[in-house]
């Protein structure tokens, strides 16, 4: 399993959406009628409550934010959609953006957040649809009455309706080239036909055709009216109000969305055909992905939030510690990750389901790792349930829901409104971490199903050999089906013997008190430590036990050549493949950590409970020191790299334009080709002799940030010097530039196989002082909503579509970004044009008070509230990298931002938009020439300077 798997059993058990337990230190906490139990580190309040329509509402009263969110969870998703109108339950989440009885400007929303430093957007699930945004603090009420009235009085104009189908239909487009969507289009094709999960969800021109014969606007008017009911509507609010506050601004404005008594669907019909199973599916990928998956029908979890066996068991076999199904299979050469974890769940049926992601010898040998993977299961059933493994786990919890962070707000709204749904109120804020009783019937249940007659084994590569392929509807993705024979999945393999339960946890925290002394205002430099500039910061404002710390270490070998660039990321992945088994546990026990490449070379980085945090680090250490780098993983992770340099010509039309923008024009980054050339020809021995040589000279510099001592600090510093440093040269590593544009505007053309088409211009400031950045910043900030009012909503030129500040390193500019599914380049570009012109005439017209606004909110967003340690600690790391280290960029910026006169904005706006001095315009086509001449150019400029 790989950290961020959304539905790995690292994410559902180590990163905390898994067990909540009650605390001994619950006993002594006395909660209100109507509040949730909720950790002793939160310091808000909650109250729950149902409105007399049937809406269930969360508020949370988050005293000193500078930021609210909300967010409602609608009961319907694309489950609800009619046969005959596939993508309509997509297609009303896009509608009711457009306009209400009260605010009929469709642009007005979305310019009202925007303009008081908020975002929004919404998704459409299976049996959901949630809606959420958040703004600055002091504009939640109007942003709520704004919010409210889509749900109780949306327009749906019929204009409008024809137009928002077109994008509909571009966001189906945009996709379609993704392995992601055509597997998922895989996925339906094989279920049950008679389950509405079988059905195309996203929709488009076809599906939501709109004729004389079947006008489209009285099937979304009766689909509204058919199916969105306050009664199947959870809410959730937070902002800094008091509790009576948020309750006078929710009741009357939610209590207006009509109560129609409706129920959710329920799911009675099997996911599978009931003759499918055990089968295999073969399915073509466009990228070089080899992707293997089990997946096994359990009933429903839903019920089971409280206990929740199938984590217990997916944490059993998704788990990478020594002797693991990951760790033997990893060993062995044959896998590169693994997860396992809860599928989908209709709330009757759902799936469990382990994936690998297969190395080129894993996928000759399936049949081994699919009668291995069986054996592990075996081996779980009979001896991985225990008593011990659940109360380590429930320690885990206890720790982890003690001590829990706050986060952003609108993503706690998202979840809170989710969880509404299917939760009792008084557990919404524990139930991701829940786990109350040891239940080895429950699990030994859910391995009963984990069985070889009853699962659908998924695979996923390139130019598969299938004797009879299908292909899905509107994805176009070649699969083919065939049967399983259980008994040959049976049996050991020469691997089996290798297999082992996980040990107990030796990471878990002991002491978990906060070390003495006030939270350090900046880092201070305690001086230089063997050569290594360390920074320090004792902080403890959030009451909890935990540390970052950050080790950098700068080499003039990494950027010295594409090759070298492409030998540290080779060095950093033999690094992590000797770590992972050894360190899972530490991960499980709050503790994280990453080796990473970056422009200067290696970063290491180690966080969570401070109690064990050196152990970690030391071992890290000595692994970067003295990497064993072996024959077989090095032929992987070469293998690896190649495959994932390719897979970007699969990529969006827009992420290629970008990412040519930023590979062009970043010094020590390479293009896609010359990275892959290097690649190809990298031998093990050079690596190796790179792996010597990069510690040879080092420009080194630490920060340790959190509930550490300054003994503990410098502690670690010596383990630093001691195990990396001691043979190293100290050496000045400079910080890496943007690249000066020439005059006027630089034209690319990318060949991207793709039927859209990708237009990205990229407007240079002049230089990288705080007065120009601020410029861009506010430009940016004032110009999204009405580019994307004027070139998404009114010209429907596609669905990707934003304009943005694009700063790199410091050096300011702006971005104009689109991907057509219909439009040229040359039509997109005259569109730009069009707009930049008819702009000028708004920016010239913006009065005082609007101006103020807008720099209020940008100024919102510089300056936005610290809510975790990690928040900070990364502020702290990004001001050290550009050696600003008075810790201030910040407040200098939202200081500059506030001197932005309308004159400079102006006259920022016809330099940089109008006249496109210093600008660079990437599109694609499918028949682009060479841009070897245009890269040589524009890499042998001088950077931006400083103003």
């Amino acid at each position: 399993m790989r950290p961020g798997t959304p539905v790995s059993a690292r994410s559902s058990w180590l990163v905390r959406p898994l067990i909540v337990l009650w605390l001994l230190v619950f006993s002594t906490l006395t909660l209100a009628a109507g509040s949730p139990v909720k950790s002793p580190n939160d310091s808000n309040d909650y109250r729950y409550l149902t409105l007399d329509n049937g809406l269930r509402v969360l508020l949370v009263s988050s005293p000193g934010a500078d930021r609210a969110a909300a967010s409602v969870n609608v009961a319907v998703g694309s489950g609800d959609d009619p046969a005959d109108r596939e993508g309509l339950a997509h297609f009303l989440e896009h509608m009711l953006f457009l306009g209400t009885e009260k605010y009929p400007d469709p642009g007005e929303y979305q310019q009202f957040i925007k303009s008081h430093g908020g975002s929004h957007n919404a998704f459409t699930a299976f049996q959901d649809t949630n809606y959420f945004f958040d703004i600055q603090a002091d504009y939640l009420e109007p942003a709520l009455d704004r919010f409210a009235q889509q749900f109780a009085a949306p327009l749906f104009t019929a204009d409008l309706v024809d137009r928002e189908r077109q994008a509909v239909h571009s966001e189906y487009s945009a996709k379609q080239k993704e392995d992601g969507r055509r597997f998922y289009s895989v996925k339906k094709a094989i279920a049950n036909p008679d389950h509405s999960f079988s059905q195309f969800a996203v929709g488009n021109l076809a599906t939501l055709a709109n004729t004389e014969e079947r006008p489209l606007r009285p099937d979304l008017i009766r689909f509204w009216r058919n199916h969105y009911s306050a009664n199947l509507m959870t809410l959730a609010v937070t902002g800094p109000q008091s509790l009576d506050q948020l309750e006078a601004m929710v009741r009357g404005r939610f209590a207006a969305i009509e109560n129609r008594g409706l129920q959710p669907r329920h799911y009675s019909t099997p996911l599978y055909p009931e003759e499918l199973l055990p089968a295999k599916v073969t399915a073509e990928a466009l990228k070089d992905v080899r992707n293997l998956t089990l997946s096994f029908p359990i009933p429903s979890q839903r019920d089971e939030y409280r206990n929740k066996p199938a984590s217990y068991v997916a944490n059993l076999l998704g788990h990478e510690g020594p002797g693991s199904l990951f760790d033997v299979l990893k060993r062995a050469g044959l896998v590169d990750s693994l997860s396992a974890g809860s599928g989908m769940d209709d709330g009757q049926q759902a799936t469990l389901e382990i994936s690998m992601a297969l190395t080129p010898a894993g996928l000759d040998r399936q049949q081994d790792i699919l009668k291995l993977t069986f054996d592990y299961i075996n081996l779980v059933r009979e001896a991985g349930v225990t008593r011990q493994r659940f109360d380590e786990a429930r320690r885990l919890s206890q720790i982890d829901f003690r001590f829990r962070e706050k986060s952003d707000p609108v993503h706690d709204v998202m979840r809170l409104s989710g969880q509404l749904q299917h939760v009792a109120p008084e557990d919404v804020l524990q139930s991701p971490w829940m786990m109350e009783s040891y239940s080895p019937e429950a699990y030994q249940a859910i391995l009963d199903r984990l069985t070889e007659d009853n699962v659908l084994v998924s695979l996923l590569v390139p130019q598969p050999e299938l004797a009879t392929p299908r292909l899905t509807r509107w994805y176009e993705a070649a699969f083919e089906v065939t049967p399983l024979d259980p008994r040959a999945l049976e049996g050991d393999t020469p691997l089996t013997s290798q297999l082992a339960l996980p040990e107990p946890n030796p990471f878990i925290p002991d002491d978990l008190e906060m070390v003495a002394g006030r939270t350090m205002a900046q880092p201070e430099r305690l001086g230089e430590d063997g050569g290594m500039a360390l920074w320090y910061a004792r902080d403890t404002r959030f009451g909890t036990p935990k540390a970052n710390v950050y080790v950098s270490l700068r080499s003039p070998e990494t950027r010295a050549s594409a090759r070298n660039n492409v030998l540290t990321q080779l060095l950093v992945d033999a690094v992590n493949t000797n770590l992972n088994a050894w360190a899972y546990p530490a991960q499980l026990a709050g503790l994280d950590y990453s080796v990473y490449t970056h422009l200067r070379g290696i970063t290491i980085r180690v966080g969570g409970y401070s109690d064990k945090l050196h152990t970690l680090m030391t071992r890290i250490l000595g692994q970067l020191a003295n990497p064993d780098i072996s024959e077989q993983r090095f032929a992987i992770a070469r293998q690896n790299l190649i495959d994932s340099l390719r897979n970007k010509s699969h990529e969006r039309p827009v992420a290629q334009t970008s990412e040519f923008i930023q590979n062009a024009l970043i010094e020590g980054a390479w293009q896609t080709d010359a990275r892959l050339k290097a690649a190809s020809s990298i031998t093990l021995e050079e690596l190796r002799t790179f792996a010597q040589a990069f510690t040879r000279q080092l420009d080194p510099v630490m920060l340790a940030h959190g509930n550490l001592t300054e003994a503990s600090a410098l502690n670690i510093a010596r383990q630093v010097e001691a195990v990396v440093l001691r043979n190293s040269e100290r050496v000045e590593v400079a910080r890496s530039g943007v690249r000066e544009l020439p005059p006027g505007e630089t034209d690319v053309l990318l060949d991207v196989d793709h039927p859209d088409t990708g237009y990205s211009l990229y407007m240079q400031g002049r230089d990288t002082g705080f007065a120009e950045r601020a410029a861009y910043r506010l430009l940016g900030q004032i110009i999204s909503s009405p580019f994307y009012e004027e070139i998404r909503t009114r010209r429907q030129l596609g669905y990707i579509v934003y304009a943005t500040p694009f700063e790199m390193l410091e050096t300011p500019a702006l971005g104009f970004i689109v991907q057509s599914p219909g439009a040229s380049a040359a039509e997109i570009d005259a569109a730009v044009r069009d707009f930049s012109q008819q702009f000028e005439k708004t920016l010239s017209s913006l009065d005082d008070a609007a101006l103020t606004r807008e720099k209020q909110a940008v100024i919102s967003q510089l300056l936005e509230q610290d809510r975790r340690l990690g928040d900070i600690s990364g502020r702290y790391w990004r001001e050290i990298d550009r050696s600003a280290t008075d810790f201030s960029s910040r407040e200098k910026l939202a200081e500059a931002v506030k001197r932005v006169s309308a004159k400079d904005l102006l006259a920022t706006f016809r330099r940089s938009v109008l006249e496109r001095d210093r600008s660079l315009k990437v599109t694609t086509s499918r028949e682009a020439e060479g841009n070897e001449e245009v890269v040589r150019q524009l890499t042998g400029r001088e950077t931006v300077s400083s103003s």
